[in-house]
């Protein structure tokens, strides 16, 4: 079984234009960072014309699809029945995105299945990352 979980999803950027753009998007998750899921947006698809990427946890999203959630760069709500909100703030300003709720929660599911929710623990390499820590930047 892969250590990583890619999924494509259609994203539709919010702006204030009556019609929303359709953007293509990757979820990532890695097992080896298994708190962590990261949204990335290709190049042609954002202002700077270089692929972005938003790491956030695993839980805020599972959160946000159910209850508003998030009080940082990243923030999560549902939106109607089948659609989810995600807003990135950034210095730049700030970007919302729908995503299917089904899309979000078949992602969700694979990366239960690869890490169940309460067993990240099992996954961490504590050692690496203290050593990483210890010995600072190279």
């Amino acid at each position: 079984m892969s250590s990583v979980i890619e999924q494509s999803v259609q994203a539709r950027m919010v702006a204030s234009a009556p019609r929303m753009e359709t953007l293509p998007a990757t979820l990532h998750y890695d097992r080896g960072d298994p708190f962590a899921v990261r949204m990335a947006f290709p190049g042609p698809a954002t202002l700077e014309g270089t692929e972005v990427s938003w790491e956030f946890s695993r839980e805020l999203l599972a959160t946000g699809m159910e209850t508003p959630a998030g009080m940082g760069d990243v923030r999560v709500r549902p939106f109607g029945y089948d659609r989810t909100v995600l807003e990135f703030h950034a210095v730049e300003g700030i970007a919302m995105v729908h995503v299917r709720t089904a899309e979000l929660r078949r992602f969700l599911d694979r990366a239960q299945e690869l890490v169940p929710v309460g067993d990240e623990f099992r996954f961490l390499d504590l050692d690496r990352d203290l050593s990483e820590l210890l010995d600072g930047p190279g």
